[in-house]
């Protein structure tokens, strides 16, 4: 390889990482102030650097979020679709897909908060964010169909509401965005562990 090719793509690297750095302090400062009122100078402060200079890495707020929730969900779906490839049973899948998404929760914590809030937000604001609508018609049709299954297994209870069981796992396991802290008492599997002991307890047969 010429030095001159070596030089290239360790400039390119080097943008690559700051690039990602920036965007993980945008979504800390979205997450904490809202998106909507969150200015660019506010992310350049954080991130250390003068409100042009941002512009040079992103063409915008709305590029910059839009680069956070793709990527926090693009690494969510691929984990999920690992999960339901694997053949397991529809309590074991439960349990794999629960894992990943406080995993997910772990890795993209900011991202997680700026989803909750700002998705149907931004959806309604025009084409561009529509995946956000599509990712939640996808995640409810997971759920519904892993619990209808588990029932047919004979694996949960027959008694209970489906929809309302979906919509308790969902926002029990996605508030924990809010107080999670990486590198706390608690891992993101250790936390897994625990809620899986608390739910599957109520709902199994």
């Amino acid at each position: 390889m010429s030095p001159r090719r070596r030089d290239t793509e360790g400039t390119a690297a080097a943008r690559a990482e700051r690039r990602a750095e920036l965007l993980a302090t945008a979504a800390e400062v979205f997450a904490a102030k809202g998106y909507a009122a969150t200015t660019v100078r506010q992310v350049a402060d954080a991130a250390g650097i003068l409100g042009g200079s941002l512009y040079y890495h992103f063409d915008s707020k709305e590029s910059m979020v839009d680069e956070i929730l793709s990527t926090f969900l693009n690494e969510m779906w691929a984990a999920y679709d690992r999960v339901l490839a694997a053949g397991l049973g529809a309590r074991e899948t439960v349990e794999a897909v629960i894992v990943e998404s406080f995993r997910s929760i772990d890795r993209h914590r900011a991202a997680v908060v700026v989803y909750q809030n700002e998705s149907r937000h931004l959806a309604a604001a025009g084409e561009r964010f529509a995946y956000l609508l599509e990712s939640d018609r996808r995640f409810e049709e997971m759920w519904m169909s892993l619990l209808e299954r588990g029932v047919r297994e004979g694996a949960f209870r027959p008694d209970l509401d489906l929809p309302l069981v979906y919509r308790f796992i969902r926002d029990t396991v996605w508030v924990a965005a809010n107080w999670y802290r990486p590198g706390g008492r608690l891992a993101a599997d250790d936390i897994a562990k625990q809620y899986l002991a608390m739910v599957l307890e109520g709902i199994q047969a």
